[in-house]
């Protein structure tokens, strides 16, 4: 089954999807089109790993441990499909990074991989937009990076029966293909994902994972319309825009233009072939 939360007469509405339309419990319908996406979830916490797919793994040359790590997301960074994400102003390298969100069904804790299934209400699509130009004092945490607000759109669906197996996952700027990667490509699975977190953090109804992304993330730029494709659960389509509040300078690190801010957005070619995204001051 297919969910989704839409604005509907002002409010925040549950709905199925019935072909071309989204029906509410109480049989008001509304055209998938039109309606105005907001995440299909209310999670508690977004967790979300750092490299996990083979081909993000070589881009960079990184040597990984035995095991996952992480970062936080927070949840005032969601966004819905077909909503805008903000690039603020003074700020360069906003990458897009397509990826599967593991929704959690059960309050989970202290579980095998093997039972982690049973603990998944579904999945749908993420993109972890990162804003690197605060990569130089938040490469650690990644707060500012990767959880300023708008930088976590997920969506449009949750999609309960989904097997996460050899699926293929895209990512697409104005129609044209960045990223291509396949599920089977992970590292470390989705079950093993979920097994890992809960050992020592408790995952509650709605709480999310995301599962990592395929190589070439990359910059985008105001205008541009940034679409994330995955096998049987859909299409994430989300336009960047200007923002219009300045960032302050009066108080914490301002955006920077760093090596490791442009090698990052740039996935670690810049030193070698020269690159740097265009720039539209």
């Amino acid at each position: 089954m297919e969910t989704r939360r839409i604005v509907l007469d002002g409010q925040a509405v549950p709905v199925t999807r019935a072909g071309d339309e989204l029906v509410a419990a109480d049989g008001r319908r509304v055209g998938i089109d039109g309606a105005m996406h907001l995440p299909p979830i209310e999670p508690s916490k977004i967790v979300c790993v750092h490299l996990n797919y083979e081909s993000r793994r070589a881009e960079f040359g990184a040597k990984l441990g035995a095991a996952p790590t992480y970062f936080h997301k927070p949840t005032s960074a969601l966004n819905g499909h077909g909503r805008d994400v903000v690039r603020p102003p003074r700020c360069h390298y906003l990458n897009f990074e397509g990826e599967i969100a593991i929704v959690i069904g059960t309050q989970t804790t202290h579980v095998a991989p093997e039972d982690a299934a049973r603990h998944i209400l579904g999945y749908t699509i993420a993109n972890d937009f990162g804003l690197h130009d605060f990569r130089d004092t938040d490469a650690g945490s990644m707060l500012r990076v990767k959880g300023s607000d708008t930088l976590c759109p997920i969506g449009p669906a949750l999609v309960d029966d989904w097997d996460f197996h050899d699926k293929r996952i895209r990512t697409l700027v104005n129609g044209n293909v960045r990223q291509d990667g396949n599920t089977d490509e992970m590292i470390w699975d989705m079950h093993y994902l979920v097994a890992d977190i809960a050992r020592t953090i408790t995952l509650f109804p709605g709480d999310v994972l995301l599962s990592g992304t395929p190589a070439n993330s990359r910059p985008v730029e105001p205008g541009d319309v940034v679409e994330v494709e995955v096998e049987g659960l859909g299409v994430l389509r989300n336009t960047i825009i200007d923002g219009d509040v300045p960032i302050r300078d009066d108080v914490g690190a301002q955006p920077s233009e760093s090596e490791e801010v442009v090698s990052t957005a740039l996935g670690g070619d810049w030193e070698f072939r020269g690159l740097r995204p265009p720039r539209r001051d």
